[in-house]
């Protein structure tokens, strides 16, 4: 059944994309982020969270086969077309969209190498770290960084428990982050 979904025409069964896309999306919108863990409210703080949130998605399926391997590139694919959707929707012209995009999808990779580097070794001050100088590099000090850590390391454990047949099918579950 997945192979008919997903096979030859990855984009035939959008139901599942889009569901899982919307909770990838809805996971990096969780108010306590911006509110009491002070990410900033932007449209770079945005990317941040949900770069994050994609990441996580990525990492639980990284190394699966098949279907997942499919669902994986596919809501890859969803998310870069959501960020330059975003950029032209806030005035960035035809010429500046690739460039832009370019630079954006240097910053998600970077950021992934560094994630899945700490979280791969279990190392919470390299995590607290990696999440600082991406989410605020304008600030000398983060405390709240060591929230987002936990909350980080909290649905990487997770996902991981999560059958991938029912991420596949279009359910995947974030917790819910708490508050300070």
């Amino acid at each position: 059944m997945f192979q008919r979904l997903f096979g030859r025409e990855r984009h035939g069964n959008r139901a599942i994309t889009e569901a899982l896309y919307a909770q990838i999306v809805a996971a990096a919108r969780q108010t306590v982020f911006y509110s009491d863990w002070n990410v900033p409210d932007t449209p770079l703080g945005r990317f941040e969270m949900l770069s994050l949130h994609m990441f996580l998605f990525q990492h639980r399926l990284r190394g699966e086969g098949g279907v997942a391997g499919e669902v994986a590139q596919v809501l890859i694919d969803e998310f870069f077309m959501d960020v330059e959707h975003s950029l032209r929707e806030l005035g960035i012209g035809d010429v500046g969209v690739p460039k832009r995009m370019k630079k954006l999808a240097k910053m998600f990779y970077g950021r992934t190498a560094a994630y899945d580097d700490a979280l791969e070794r279990n190392d919470h001050d390299a995590l607290v770290a990696a999440l600082a100088r991406n989410v605020r590099p304008d600030t000398g000090a983060w405390p709240q960084a060591t929230h987002l850590a936990g909350y980080v390391a909290d649905v990487s454990r997770r996902l991981a428990e999560q059958p991938t047949e029912s991420i596949v099918s279009g359910t995947v579950a974030f917790p819910v982050a708490k508050t300070i």
